[in-house]
């Protein structure tokens, strides 16, 4: 049986460093797939049961990575290793990394300042260069020494690898000119050393991978944030006491009791009192929405000024938080389609860069020999041997989409907008039409009994009881508005026997031992009866849906139900249509009533007296047409239509998250929230075309500029320092593009 997990990884420094592991991993029998990721420092990997953690972390520790050790190596419980890893990496590692990579920023600044004037006004002694020189390669650039020492053993190169042959090319030319100087002097200008290039190019690499650093905790600080939503303590009821316990030992069942301004330690369903809670830390919704008994809470949610106590329902792995973050951490984690490119790019590049490199010195020695002279050619060659493997910048295509998709995923979060995996948010950005459910969707899903027509003998009061009996079966919003307007007038409702649901169409059941239908027109066809057409028109024109009940033979009443438009709906239908969205609303209420809702909220198509089935053939009509189609319902009885429609949203509230059924559920689902899902969705993919241009044009021009293709023609040429600096750059500006994703106004 395979089985798939997600490894933390440690060691990796760029986006070659996937590269070699996924290679590695893929090596194994009974691996079947591998995804790393650089953004997340993480693998995930399918793979059969006879392949564990330890063979996986001992075959990539040759290479300088290993697999982060499992709460149970560390002896920690599930809720403090999740709360230790935060980002999918171990936190105070990675501080405690940052710390020491700050050390030797702050220690070798100074150097390469010295090491840039000397280039200038050429005041210090090559003695001091050379120690300066010494202690850059050695201390600072250790990492990149290895990457070449394990380039040279295992025939594995990345990024480090390029630096550490680039630096000590230039240390080694350097000191064999120093050393040797007069033996060499008739040949090679032994003036021309490449200490301060060394030192100032390890020195901004250095800087570059710091500043990575430091940034890429801030792409990922969305789960950060939601784990510390988590509470530690509860306090819960026990033999009839209040005691406070630690979140670990609480049980499904428990009764939990929250004070004014406490933390809602778990799921649970209020038993006794009343207050307003603060939702926003999970749906971004700020106004505190009311709780009474019956009521579900949330865990990690905010109470405000009551006190309540509430039963236990959903504890540990099984809250709705956990599985949020969860949600989170597998989306982040995830590759869009529009990686491929890059990862491709990526798996090549350092051999293509080392392969570049040797070609631009060779032609400098063989070409630019014949015309400037060997001393001449070889410093320029040298220059651009050691400028292509600095500037080489595969870190930076490496980073260009995931940490757009890092930054995407956790705003998304933020704003209630749970979102299943890169390729959905992906898919989103290029869908051109929207299909929503009428009823709680695009209205308020609490619909009236704004009329009721008799035409029996019956009383109005004994057709509503007889009509609530039979609706109290049913979960439709239309049902409860017949059964809570009978509850209204306080009417007791008989018992119902033999009910069955009409899928698309009413109920049926025996009340006193007749037989009644309650439902809409096309039940009235399969019975052969016709309704009062003007009476149903004149409902339905203004917004009501028709229900009817009847017995075989004859129609009993119409009960007109109204369900009012949400009041942001015509503006978020505004919204859509300046994206270039078109809306549909697919419904199986009556046609005039779909119609009435539709001028409303300004939908341009309208698909109504839909059967539950109907939904997913119009999807797959609509997809035939060449559509990109995405669908909106609850994530319930839309399931096969939302399976099937390139994005499915879940219109979600509560607990009752269709995490598993769509690839986009809505905490609290409102068509605001629709509405900046799919603005999310453009202004994320519009990030990573921006991060995958500049990292493309910083190869594309650096590359052949550092190897000197320009210089016979034009003269131009850059010296490793400004190859360094360009390298440095190019990962710190892919990663702070996708930062500005975080400050945009959904």
């Amino acid at each position: 049986m395979n089985q798939t997990q997600t490894y933390t990884i440690k060691g990796m420094h760029c986006a070659s460093c996937a590269s070699i592991i996924e290679k590695t991993f893929r090596k194994l029998p009974g691996v079947n797939s591998v995804e790393v990721n650089y953004a997340t420092e993480t693998a995930k990997v399918t793979h059969g049961v006879h392949v564990d953690r330890a063979r996986l972390s001992k075959s990539i520790e040759p290479l300088g990575y290993s697999l982060a050790q499992t709460a149970e190596e560390m002896g920690m419980s599930p809720e403090e290793h999740a709360g230790h890893l935060g980002l999918n990496q171990t936190k105070e590692e990675k501080l405690a990394e940052l710390k020491a990579m700050r050390t030797k920023v702050v220690i070798s600044l100074p150097l390469a300042v010295v090491a840039a004037l000397n280039m200038v006004l050429g005041i210090v002694p090559n003695s001091l260069l050379w120690l300066m020189a010494t202690v850059m390669l050695f201390w600072v650039g250790q990492p990149y020494l290895m990457g070449f020492w394990r380039f040279l053993r295992y025939g594995a190169a990345n990024m480090d690898t390029l630096i550490g042959i680039g630096t000590s090319a230039a240390y080694l030319y350097s000191a064999i000119v120093s050393v040797f100087a007069l033996q060499l002097k008739t040949y090679l200008d032994v003036t021309g050393t490449y200490w301060d290039a060394a030192i100032v190019v390890i020195a901004f690499i250095t800087l570059g991978k710091y500043l990575e650093a430091r940034s890429k905790l801030k792409t990922g600080d969305a789960i950060e944030k939601l784990l510390t939503l988590q509470a530690k303590v509860a306090l819960a009821v026990r033999d009839g006491k209040e005691v406070e316990v630690p979140i670990a030992d609480i049980v499904q069942g428990d009764m939990i009791v929250v004070k004014p301004a406490g933390k809602i330690p778990v799921d649970g369903v209020i038993a006794e009192g009343s207050s307003f809670v603060d939702e926003s830390m999970l749906t971004g919704e700020p106004i505190p929405v009311e709780k009474n008994i019956g009521d579900t809470v949330v865990g990690g949610t905010l109470n405000t000024t009551g006190a309540f106590t509430f039963r236990a329902t959903n504890v540990g792995g099984d809250t709705m938080l956990a599985h949020i973050i969860n949600m989170v951490a597998e989306a982040q984690g995830s590759r869009a389609p529009i990686q491929a490119l890059a990862d491709k790019i990526s798996s090549v590049f350092v051999p293509i860069v080392l392969v570049l490199a040797f070609l631009a010195l060779g032609a400098w020695l063989l070409i630019g020999g014949a015309y400037l002279g060997f001393a001449q050619a070889l410093s320029l060659g040298l220059a651009s041997f050691v400028g292509i493997l600095v500037i080489a910048c595969p870190c930076a295509l490496g980073l260009a989409t995931p940490t757009a998709i890092i930054v995407g995923v956790g705003k998304g979060a933020k704003e209630g907008i749970l979102i299943k995996d890169a390729a959905t948010l992906q898919k989103l950005a290029q869908v051109d039409i929207v299909v929503l459910d009428k009823t709680g969707t695009l209205t308020q899903g609490r619909p009236e009994v704004t009329a009721l027509n008799n035409y029996s003998k019956l009383t109005d009061d004994q057709i509503l009881a007889i009509a609530a009996a039979l609706e109290s079966k049913s979960e439709h919003p239309i049902a409860h508005a017949v059964v809570g307007h009978a509850n209204a007038r306080k009417l007791a409702l008989p018992s119902v026997d033999r009910f069955e649901a009409l899928n698309g169409k009413g109920l049926k059941g025996l009340v006193d031992g007749v037989e009644y239908y309650a439902g809409n027109l096309k039940l009235l066809r399969d019975l052969g009866l016709v309704a009062d057409a003007q009476a149903v028109a004149a409902g339905t024109e203004a917004g009501n849906t028709p229900v009817f009940l009847a017995t075989k033979d004859t129609i009993l009443a119409l009960i007109l139900v109204a369900d009012a438009l949400k009041e942001n709906a015509k503006d978020a239908i505004n919204k859509l249509h300046a994206m270039r969205v078109r809306v549909m609303m697919l419904t199986g209420d009556d046609k005039r009533t779909a119609a009435h809702i539709a001028r409303l909220a300004g939908i341009d198509e309208v698909a109504a007296e839909v059967l539950p089935e109907d939904k997913l053939t119009t999807i797959k009509k609509l997809q035939t047409e060449g559509r990109v189609v995405a669908m909106a319902g609850d994530g319930v009885n839309d399931a096969p239509a939302l399976a099937q429609a390139d994005v499915g949203i879940a219109m979600a509230t509560g607990t009752d998250v269709a995490i598993e059924t769509a690839g986009i559920a809505l905490l609290y689902g409102d068509l605001g929230k629709l509405v900046k899902a799919v603005s999310l969705s453009k202004l994320t993919m519009r990030g990573i075309k921006q991060n995958l241009f500049w990292a493309f044009i910083y190869n594309i021009v650096g590359i052949p500029l550092a190897g000197g293709l320009f210089y016979p023609l034009l003269g131009w040429a850059i010296s490793p320092v400004f190859a360094g600096a360009a390298m440095a750059l190019s990962s710190v500006s892919v990663i702070s593009n996708s930062l500005r994703i975080k400050a945009k106004t959904l």
